[in-house]
């Protein structure tokens, strides 16, 4: 039996666990979470290949209970919260929308009897070998296995070990992004708000609180939240609306998360016995097609391992012919200068774009092709007795 680790318990993780265990493989997930991450911005799927992937999971029934149901248009506002435009709710949904944390907990739900899940570690090394990759973890002894994914999103520690350092495959977009909780009368409806190269926005599908702002690369220590906080602080100085109450909330707001908007293009998904998923091979943050390529990217890899029998050479090829077209959505989109365009020209521009319904409709026409731009194969739902 073909033993698979997979590092990452977010989305394309478990959905690619999902397949391989129906398929006869062996599976281990590792999360350097101590669990499944809760909550998070709303992910949408946009399209009947997504609604198809969805499906043949035997989750489209779940995903649809669990959905947020969408919403109305939300309120563009000025310093004073009047309304001066939309966000038309098709701009940030898609046919269904569900919180990222709950479609995790699906996902897991779902594998945790046919994938062994090993939460609070990570993989701190990995030695090919003729007979399959030696992996180190930070907390569990070292152990052997045939082949080793990375679906540990657009910072994956398997990229850097497999592939390279970073910097090599990650473009930052110009933007910052960020998320947290908060409550009361500072989220009263859905709300967003610009100055030049910032936003910031209540109420949506992303999170109770949203921000987006220009910058360069920050400097700033991923796991140092306290820096992160500040950094967002320091972003927003002078900032007018209801910005400098959203501020005043963050030492006790929950949820908070900060990361840059960026681009991830490596030029091929593989390298030997190890292959990327999700976000690790094709991430761009807040791009709109993220988990939908986790989902259908997952499907494709395993279908593929199934076919070639375990093959990695061979299914690994198969994936990237067959998957890197469709996956190239992912260089077209920067959400950084559209959330927070740079100057109030184009700030204006922007608005009227949500206004004027031929233009954005033609922007959804596209989107949405975009999303099924695939020929999905019908792949078994189940392994041949000699396929692993």
């Amino acid at each position: 039996m073909t033993r698979v680790l997979i590092s990452g318990a977010g989305i394309a993780g478990p959905a690619l666990g999902l397949w391989l265990a129906r398929y006869g493989f062996e599976v281990t997930i590792v999360e350097q979470a101590p669990a499944v991450r809760p909550g998070g911005q709303a992910v949408d799927f946009k399209g009947e290949t997504h609604l198809t992937v969805l499906r043949r999971m035997g989750l489209l029934d779940d995903v649809e209970r669990l959905a947020t149901g969408g919403g109305d248009d939300g309120r563009i506002v000025d310093a004073e919260g009047r309304t001066i435009g939309i966000t038309p709710a098709a701009f940030s949904g898609g046919d269904i929308e569900i919180r990222r944390g709950d479609l995790a907990h699906l996902l897991v739900e779902r594998t945790a009897t046919t994938c062994r899940y090993v939460f609070d570690d990570s993989i701190t090394a990995l030695h090919e070998t003729p007979d399959g990759v030696d992996v180190a973890f930070r907390r569990s002894p070292s152990q052997r296995f045939d082949l080793v994914v990375g679906a540990d999103g657009i910072h994956s520690t398997v990229r850097r070990l497999a592939f390279g350092p970073e910097s090599d495959y990650v473009t930052h977009l110009g933007h910052y992004y960020a998320l947290l909780e908060v409550g009361g009368r500072l989220v009263e409806g859905d709300e967003m708000y610009n100055e030049p190269g910032r936003m910031a926005s209540t109420g949506g599908p992303k999170a109770p609180a949203f921000f987006v702002f220009a910058s360069p690369p920050l400097g700033v220590e991923r796991g140092d939240v306290e820096a992160q906080k500040q950094a967002l602080r320091d972003a927003f100085v002078g900032a007018s609306w209801k910005v400098p109450q959203l501020l005043d909330a963050l030492p006790d707001a929950q949820g908070f998360h900060l990361d840059s908007i960026s681009r991830v293009r490596v030029d091929r998904y593989s390298r030997g016995r190890v292959v990327l998923v999700g976000d690790a091979a094709y991430g761009n943050a807040l791009g709109g097609f993220g988990t939908g390529l986790a989902l259908v990217g997952a499907y494709v890899l395993a279908g593929e391992l199934m076919t070639a029998g375990g093959d990695a050479s061979r299914a690994f090829a198969a994936y990237d012919a067959k998957f890197r077209g469709y996956a190239k959505v992912a260089d077209k989109v920067n959400a950084g200068a559209l959330l927070a365009p740079p100057t109030r020209t184009r700030i204006w521009l922007r608005n009227k774009l949500f206004s004027v319904a031929p233009l954005f409709l033609g922007v959804m026409a596209l989107m949405d092709r975009f999303a099924t731009d695939i020929e999905l194969e019908d792949y078994p739902s189940a392994a041949p007795s000699s396929t692993v």
